[in-house]
């Protein structure tokens, strides 16, 4: 069932190139520990190669042949990426799950995903052309104003290994339909499927140097990505860590960056819930792509008088998740990406044993397993607020769980963590919902469900999950510069200086 590994270069200027150090590092499939393949690895000098390239797309013939043109011609060419995408989705869903180690189903609704969030935003490229010179009220009947709706420029779109496709359209997506040009680096981990949308462009006949594809390390493609002079704006999905480099390479050049980070979600379970859907979307907020996921709800925040009967429960339905080559049928439970990651959640597991929580269940490599990166679905109780399982984002299938007796409690509980991108609560009273809806700290809050996405929808943080919002008509706007355009239309001179000749 496996497939081969295409062999790709680098993407710039609408054409595949050798990186000019000329190195390659391996792709390892996190479930059998094997290098399958290897990709191109770029330096500075690529990226120079890229932005360059991007530039001149921008402003190829006046900008009329990207950044000037209609929305609606943009359009076209995002359907057919959309299309080529959905043509290639059982191809492009095997490379995911080889390549990230997400079960094989999980990551054909993620290319389903991409091929929408194409579609979705060739509508707002084509909305976008009603709202150029969209006329602003004035209170004086001697102006008008209208604003125009301008591609903000060259955009470094960073995007991290647990969605890898579908993160990267989340961005060049709307970049692409706002008028931008840009350069994707996707995250060395899982950079396959990113190199395969490459392909996809060229067959489309994307123009070339609109979309430039760089594959190689955070360190050296990434940071020169960051903190380029000709890079107008940068996106990143990842880590709150490298958020913070990102930031601060951005502020020497005064330059607007959106960031999604990190997260350590709560899911708030109220006593009234039918027991067995809670306990399901509670695994499912927390095991979801194998636990890898910024808005997890790894913090089960659970009523003290079902917490007992619902604790067993969430075993029983553990023990029945299949845990297996994310391309064997009826996978749940794929490897983590990397060896590295997996020992940063065993470690995580091994502190809060340390610290004198109770692993409830899990928290080993399953037995059956003895090579790939494979973490069982693992419970944790008996958790204080002190510990480090409770206030650092694991990134894995690792769920804490806390009780609480009010609803006060409940929220408190909720909101103590120095991140705010997701919050869930299911309860059957919805007016206790929307009440702890609006007092979440959280940018996405979901009712009586967990990780539900779609395109339309804004979606992003606050504290320090970062801020900005992707999807949704926000995050078109992400990547425009909003012109204000104003006109004196009297025929009377302004007056304010008294004129020379009547003097």
């Amino acid at each position: 069932m496996a497939i081969p590994i295409p062999s790709r270069l680098l993407f710039i200027d609408g054409e595949w190139r050798e990186p000019v150090k000329k190195n390659r590092y391996p792709i390892i499939n996190p479930a059998t520990e094997e290098i399958i393949g290897d990709i191109p690895a770029a330096t500075a000098e690529d990226v120079d190669a890229a932005v360059e390239a991007a530039r001149t797309a921008l402003s190829r013939n006046g900008g009329k042949d990207w950044g000037t043109a209609s929305g609606a011609y943009r359009a076209k060419f995002l359907r057919a990426i959309a299309a080529k995408i959905t043509e290639r989705k059982s191809e492009l869903a095997k490379l995911e799950a080889l390549d990230c180690g997400k079960p094989l189903e999980e990551a054909a609704w993620d290319i389903d995903d991409v091929a929408g969030c194409f579609e979705y935003n060739a509508d707002l490229a084509e909305a976008l052309d009603s709202r150029q010179k969209a006329p602003i009220s004035l209170p004086m009947d001697t102006f008008k104003a209208y604003l125009l709706m301008e591609p903000i420029g060259v955009v470094g779109l960073i995007t991290p290994w647990n969605y890898p496709l579908l993160m990267a359209a989340w961005k060049v997506a709307p970049a692409l339909a706002a008028g931008c040009t840009a350069i994707l680096k996707p995250s060395e981990l899982c950079s396959v499927t990113c190199l395969e949308l490459a392909d996809i462009c060229k067959e489309v006949g994307l123009p070339r140097g609109v979309l430039n594809i760089l594959t190689g390390l955070g360190t050296e493609a990434g940071a020169a990505l960051a903190s380029h002079p000709h890079v107008d704006k940068i996106a990143f999905t990842g880590s709150s860590a490298t958020g913070s480099k990102i930031m601060l390479a951005a502020a020497q050049l005064v330059k607007p960056v959106t960031l999604e980070l990190g997260g350590k979600s709560p899911i708030v379970v109220f006593e009234d819930v039918d027991l067995d859907k809670a306990v399901e979307w509670t695994l499912f907020g927390c095991f979801w792509t194998n636990g890898q996921i910024c808005s997890a709800t790894s913090r089960l925040i659970v009523h003290e008088s079902i917490a007992p009967e619902f604790l067993e429960k969430m075993v029983k339905w553990c023990q029945n998740i299949k845990i297996s080559d994310p391309l064997e049928e009826g996978c749940r439970l794929g490897p983590v990406v990397s060896g590295g990651q997996y020992e940063k959640i065993m470690n995580f597991i091994s502190t809060a044993k340390k610290e004198g929580a109770t692993i409830l269940y899990g928290g080993e490599r399953p037995k059956n397993l003895q090579k790939g990166y494979f973490v069982q679905p693992t419970i944790i109780t008996d958790v204080k607020q002190s510990m480090q399982i409770w206030r650092e984002e694991v990134f894995g299938p690792v769920l804490c769980v806390k009780t609480f007796l009010t609803e006060e409690e409940a929220i408190e509980l909720a909101n103590d963590t120095h991140y705010g991108l997701g919050a869930a609560v299911l309860s059957d009273d919805l007016e206790r919902c929307d009440r702890l809806a609006k007092a979440f700290q959280s940018g996405i809050v979901w009712i009586n469900c967990s990780q539900p996405c779609f395109c339309q929808a804004p979606w992003g943080g606050k504290k320090r999950s970062g801020f900005g919002r992707e999807l949704g008509e926000r995050g078109l706007d992400n990547y425009l510069n909003v012109k204000q355009v104003t006109q004196y239309v009297s025929s009377d001179p302004w007056g304010w200086y008294k004129s020379p000749s009547k003097l």
